[in-house]
């Protein structure tokens, strides 16, 4: 089966792929402060004190969650004991360019800044690993489904914020069918399946999107049944987004009602791989997953 894009159409070969470089900048702009910090032996404490800022801020830089100020970048170049003229311009130019855009900010209006850093990092991902226990993943939603969604978290609000929300989600979904996109893993309790989000036809032409997704280059579905019990995450979804680049580390995301958790230290990253893997060997295989899903439509 060819590649199916969000709107059920094939997607042109020849389709630009959007590019997240402003978002991959941030990033290793940031990693490079870190390592600059570290090896000048400074804390992070005193180098928000030297940009009027806090700890969290230096934090939040150093994963490349925030933009950059110029002035911040040269102070903190400063305080590090980089002084040198050249090697400082490499830096602020760099810094400069990863203050342009994304294609995200026109949503603004609708996008709260803890979800706006999760985009940013979704478009840089070479491959995403998640566990997802009520909803079909955002990635993956029908126009309808995704309204339904919406509207459940967001019951007073007026109707055309709620299909700026859509809008938003249906652009996430033009990853799938870039040139290059990443490699996909999701585990899925049987729960997301069988709850009629929408009513019954909202929720068949979703589980039918959903077969037809599975079969995507990359792609890797799994579902937990509810014959197998508890499992090891029982907790809450969650996603582990890794990077091409070296100097990236791994990231666990995990949304609540209004805020994400972000998690980038190596022993929490581990513990979330360890899970995710207990869940991907308890669950069924991606094959046995298609008929499980195949039967589900017969069943709604």
């Amino acid at each position: 089966m060819e590649p199916v894009a969000p709107n059920g159409e094939t997607p042109d070969a020849d389709q630009d792929e959007p590019a997240a470089e402003a978002t991959v900048l941030r990033m290793l702009l940031g990693a490079q402060l870190r390592r600059l910090r570290e090896g000048a032996g400074i804390s992070a404490e005193k180098a928000g004190y030297e940009i009027r800022a806090s700890r969290s801020k230096i934090s939040r830089m150093e994963t490349g969650r925030v933009g950059f100020k110029l002035r911040d970048i040269q102070d903190l170049l400063t305080l590090y004991g980089v002084l040198d003229e050249k090697e400082q311009a490499k830096v602020i130019a760099l810094a400069g360019r990863s203050r342009e855009p994304e294609w995200w900010t026109r949503y603004n209006d609708v996008l709260p800044d803890w979800f706006e850093s999760y985009l940013g990092l979704e478009s840089a991902a070479r491959s995403i690993r998640s566990f997802e226990t009520q909803f079909v993943p955002g990635l993956f939603q029908t126009e309808d489904y995704a309204r339904a969604v919406t509207r459940l978290g967001h019951q007073i609000a007026p109707e055309s914020e709620i299909e700026r929300r859509v809008g938003l989600r249906l652009k996430r979904q033009e990853l799938l069918s870039r040139a290059r996109p990443p490699r996909i893993w999701v585990v899925m309790d049987e729960a997301v399946l069988r709850r009629p989000i929408g009513g019954a036809a909202v929720m068949r032409a979703q589980l039918v999107r959903l077969a037809a997704v599975a079969e995507l280059p990359g792609m890797r579905m799994q579902v937990v049944p509810f014959a197998r019990g508890g499992h090891a995450a029982a907790s809450g979804s969650f996603s582990i987004l890794r990077f091409e680049e070296p100097d990236l580390p791994d990231v666990v995301y995990m949304e609540q009602l209004t805020s994400a958790v972000y998690l980038d230290q190596r022993a929490d990253v581990e513990h979330y791989l360890e899970v995710v893997d207990q869940l991907s060997s308890e669950a069924l295989t991606p094959a046995a997953t298609a008929l499980f899903i195949e039967q589900v439509i017969k069943e709604t």
